[in-house]
């Protein structure tokens, strides 16, 4: 695969739907957060509107609005995708990691099952707390008092949101067979 973005001409579970004239407005918003293209991913989400339009909503508020630093966001994004096996995700979040800061080593090392070697004790802990939500899903009380004594409330909110958001993500990618974008998928 390549790494241009474009869609891989594998299809999804689903196809995709008719965008009704009354829905136009929640496909152009979601188009509009994206640069102006809808992805699979958004064209499957487009099969009930509403939830589109709120998840659109959600993943935006994730990605542009949050006060956590994107390096920590997107290193949460990738190990989620890596966790769960979703290629979709990690080709679409793998540049955007790129120019948070996140090194290609750091990158390749998401793949270990220990990979804090590579990363400074911030990044560490959002990996640990992505690996325990996601493995675990209950965060014990010696990990949550180290994530407090590093974040913010509000980032604290926003990490727990970023992972299970993208966990969420995942999961529909991976049940639907959703193909990624044309790009390197990653070494598992």
């Amino acid at each position: 695969m390549s790494a241009h973005g474009h869609e891989s001409t594998a299809a999804a579970r689903l196809p995709f739907p008719e965008v009704a004239a009354a829905d136009a407005a929640i496909a152009e918003r979601m188009a509009a957060r994206r640069g102006g293209e809808l992805s699979a991913l958004d064209k499957l989400l487009l099969h009930s509107p509403p939830v589109a339009d709120g998840w659109n909503e959600l993943l935006g508020a994730l990605r542009h609005k949050s006060s956590l630093a994107a390096d920590l966001r997107e290193l949460a994004i990738l190990r989620v995708a890596v966790l769960n096996n979703a290629a979709f995700e990690w080709v679409a979040h793998k540049e955007a990691a790129r120019r948070a800061g996140v090194t290609d080593a750091q990158i390749d090392a998401l793949y270990d099952m220990d990979p804090a070697q590579h990363f400074d004790y911030r990044q560490n802990l959002v990996l640990e707390l992505t690996d325990t939500a996601t493995f675990e899903i209950a965060v014990p009380d010696l990990l949550f008092q180290r994530v407090r004594a590093e974040f913010s409330e509000r980032e604290i909110v926003e990490l727990m949101v970023t992972i299970g958001g993208y966990a969420m993500v995942s999961r529909f990618l991976v049940a639907l067979q959703v193909p990624p974008p044309e790009g390197e998928v990653g070494s598992s």
